[in-house]
């Protein structure tokens, strides 16, 4: 077993690990640590706690120190030198006409490097860019090209249920959507429907997936043949919250709409399946 402090480097960002050293750190706290990219001061996410070693990944560095006055004032002066240096490279992309997004700006807690954040479409030379930016600031430059849904994440927004994006209100890590989990939840396969500002699948489908798979275990899936109470028939609709089937009984004429029956009244004879073919796969290209 080993003791470890959580910390977090961004408002709403990865959650690492660190060994405390014997002090007793409380959420909210400020310390400083080593990184792989230098000295970091960041926020106490996790307070003491004790964890399995085999729940690391990598061996815990130890805590640097308490962050001072002195390291609070530097992070706060780093972040006005962020809101310049923005300047001056979208100044410079313009200069060298380069396609591209600038979208944030972060400098190091030690100052040994800036990193610059952009979205493109496709691959940028930037190596004028790099050389130009670095006889402005005297200090090694990295550029580094990011998604739409990490971009969306740090500049933050509202979402379609106007409330502000999950990813930068308080999701540290990105969980995997599919197509699939929207068609298995019974969602308009609409683009319109299911994507979120950043144009990507929305991340709230993955927060209630579980319940649907555990639901779709115990419902017969469209195209289910059932037995019924009045009969055996082919199950056309289903809903899995209400825990209904619509079936069209084998026996009605063609022109009598299905019947509505509960799940525990029917038995499953030979269920469907859920698959994306693909026509919809190709209407909903780039959503993954």
């Amino acid at each position: 077993m080993a003791e470890v402090i959580g910390v977090r480097f961004k408002e709403v960002g990865k959650v690492y690990y660190f060994d405390p050293l014997d002090n007793k750190l409380n959420k909210g706290d400020m310390v400083v640590v080593e990184t792989a990219r230098g000295l970091e001061c960041g926020e106490v996410a996790t307070p003491n706690k004790t964890i399995d070693e085999a729940e690391l990944t990598h061996p815990l560095k130890p805590l640097i120190r308490i962050a001072n006055d002195s390291d609070l004032n530097h992070l706060a002066e780093n972040k006005l030198k962020e809101k310049e240096a923005y300047k001056i490279c979208e100044q410079k992309i313009a200069n060298h006409k380069l396609d591209m997004k600038l979208v944030n700006v972060e400098y190091t807690f030690d100052n040994s490097k800036i990193l610059f954040y952009f979205t493109a479409d496709g691959r940028v030379d930037f190596r004028a860019l790099v050389k130009d930016l670095a006889s402005v600031f005297r200090t090694r430059i990295e550029l580094r090209q990011i998604g739409v849904r990490d971009e969306a994440k740090m500049l933050g927004g509202l979402g379609i249920c106007g409330k502000p994006f999950c990813c930068a209100s308080y999701m540290g890590e990105f969980q995997p959507v599919s197509i699939k989990m929207a068609k298995e939840q019974g969602l308009s396969l609409s683009p319109v429907k299911i994507s979120g500002t950043c144009g990507r699948l929305m991340c709230c489908l993955k927060y209630e997936q579980e319940a649907y798979t555990d639901l779709l275990k115990k419902t017969p899936k469209v195209g289910a043949i059932v037995n019924t109470p009045e009969g055996k028939g082919l199950v056309v609709e289903n809903n899995l919250i209400a825990g209904t089937l619509k079936v069209k009984l084998d026996k009605a004429p063609e022109d009598v709409a299905p019947k509505t029956f509960t799940v525990k009244e029917c038995k499953l004879v030979k269920d469907g399946y859920i698959k994306v073919n693909k026509k919809e796969l190709e209407q909903l290209k780039g959503l993954e």
